[in-house]
């Protein structure tokens, strides 16, 4: 534990000086252009009416004209955390399910033959446990009991802590440390995202858009689907799969993954072609502006399936499991390429009130909260972020959707619920920030990252859906995700006749917060 702590000590102060230096490139001068800027309104001013008639649901959908408001929507996805681990015990949410503030749940360690409750982890470095497959998700959930957790983190990891030093929840001489996938944490370890909780929305039911990892998890949350394509710029060729294809190292390194067979080219393996739709093809097609913005770095997650590993830099220019975009048709068919940035050039756009219609913001490895990443950095580096977006002239017209993008083998209580042969995954934790979010709201809809795609088309799109029977450019996708029943409505977080609300600034490092109660 010692020497665990002073490796988290010395990454938390690297961690400090970098993100003090991102910061002050989105409060210094700059001259670059606006990032992401595609060609007509900069502004991302909707285009659509305020109705929509989805044909493949035959329903009228009403959208608020209050939504148009907003316009400019940023997505802040960061890494491998569930609900319960960051808002299990925040009062009035859905959460670790307890009597007289003591947890009355417990998950079997094989172990040590004994059943462990849910506890407080006030360390600054989780472990966590595989969350690569379907396999371990189903695993987790256990035929919806979500006890699990453990068993799959012994069983991936093995039995012996001898021959694996990051297992956590081995036994230190006679005293036995539970792992850290039943732990969580409260306003004590990050007293930011409580404040926004408190401030603004947070919901507690949204759930991973699949029952895999990061890859599928991205590629989900531009283009609500995950598939993989045999013939290279042929989007009727792509077939449902939770196994994309990838990065040439993906398919190296990770056991049992094959390459199509357009990934081989005179013997060799080739960058992975996506061919289905994307929204940046709606979004280019209606004129409105878009960035994905990218922190350089080490890549937040591994690709062979393990928790720790030889990780590969990631930039704008290296496409991967979190950048996937510049393996689209469609982004390299619009010339969009470049709206892929560093994400220095989203802090000049947030100064100069330039924010794209649509923004993604994505961390590396030190800032991403993905095992062993720092707690601490990360929300620092969120928090960096969103006082950026706040003192922005783009402000009263801008909502920051903040989320995980997968659970990271760390336990939750709620059973995801069944939509179709992908997901729903595990419940992860997500917020609303906006001067139009409703203050202190607990939004209980059943919600996954298609939400997300949902908002951008009814707010920019006039409705419009990445459906291959109106969308243009058809691809077999098995269904239209941001139609689904079970899927809830973003506006209903949203009070648009209210003055808009002032900024939240908080400190980068704040003050332990209180120790919670659960309700």
């Amino acid at each position: 534990m010692h020497g665990r702590a002073l490796r988290g000590v010395a990454s938390y102060l690297v961690a400090v000086a970098t993100i003090v230096a991102l910061l002050a490139v989105g409060c210094g001068n700059s001259s670059s252009k606006t990032a992401g800027k595609a060609k007509g309104p900069a502004t991302g001013k909707p285009s659509g009416q305020p109705a929509s008639h989805s044909e493949a649901s035959g329903k009228t959908t009403s959208i608020p004209p209050g939504i148009h408001k907003i316009r400019h929507v940023v997505i802040i996805m960061q890494e491998n955390r569930s609900f319960d681990n960051y808002f299990g015990t925040y009062p009035g949410a859905d959460g670790i399910p307890m009597k007289n503030g003591k947890p009355t749940v417990c998950l079997p360690d094989p172990l040590v033959h004994r059943c462990v409750k849910p506890f407080h982890d006030s360390t600054d470095l989780d472990y966590g446990a595989s969350h690569h497959t379907t396999v371990d998700t189903r695993a987790d959930v256990d035929g919806g009991k979500m006890d699990g957790f453990i068993r799959q983190l012994r069983k991936r990891a093995g039995q012996s802590c001898e021959k694996n030093p990051y297992l956590s929840g081995c036994p230190l001489g006679k005293k036995y440390t539970p792992p850290d996938v039943v732990g969580y944490h409260d306003a004590r370890e990050i007293p930011n995202y409580w404040a926004y909780a408190h401030h603004f929305v947070l919901q507690d039911h949204m759930f991973e858009s699949d029952t895999a990892w990061s890859l599928p998890a991205h590629l989900d949350m531009v283009s609500a689907w995950s598939a993989r394509c045999s013939k290279r710029g042929d989007p009727m060729s792509c077939k449902n799969s939770l196994v994309p294809a990838a990065t040439p190292d993906f398919v190296r390194i990770r056991p049992g993954i094959k390459a199509t067979k357009g990934q081989i080219k005179n013997g060799k393996i080739i960058p992975p072609d996506y061919a289905w739709t994307d929204i940046t093809y709606l979004l280019h097609k209606h004129h409105i502006s878009w960035g994905y913005y990218v922190v350089k770095g080490k890549e937040p997650d591994c690709a062979n399936g393990d928790m720790f590993c030889h990780q590969k830099l990631q930039g704008p220019k290296t496409p991967g499991w979190w950048n996937p975009l510049p393996y689209f048709d469609t982004v390299k068919q619009d010339n969009q390429l470049q709206n892929v940035q560093d994400v220095s050039h989203f802090y000049q756009a947030a100064k100069k009130g330039k924010l794209p219609a649509v923004s993604w913001v994505i961390p590396n490895q030190k800032y991403s909260e993905h095992p062993p990443a720092l707690v601490s950095d990360g929300q620092a580096y969120v928090t960096a972020l969103i006082n950026a977006l706040m003192r922005s002239p783009d402000w009263n017209s801008t909502a920051i959707f903040l989320a995980w993008d997968d659970w990271g083998g760390f336990y939750d209580h709620v059973p995801p619920p069944k939509v179709d042969q992908n997901g729903y995954g595990i419940r992860v934790p997500a917020l609303v920030i906006s001067p139009y979010a409703k203050r202190g709201y607990i939004d209980h809809q059943t919600l996954s990252f298609d939400a997300y795609l949902k908002f951008i088309e009814d707010d920019f799109l006039g409705g419009q859906r990445l459906d291959p029977t109106t969308d243009g450019r058809p691809d077999p996708r098995p269904n239209v995700r941001e139609n689904m029943p079970q899927l809830g409505n973003l506006t209903r977080d949203f009070d648009f006749n209210q003055k808009p609300r002032p900024p939240l600034i908080l400190p980068l490092h704040p003050k332990p917060g209180p120790a919670s109660t659960k309700r």
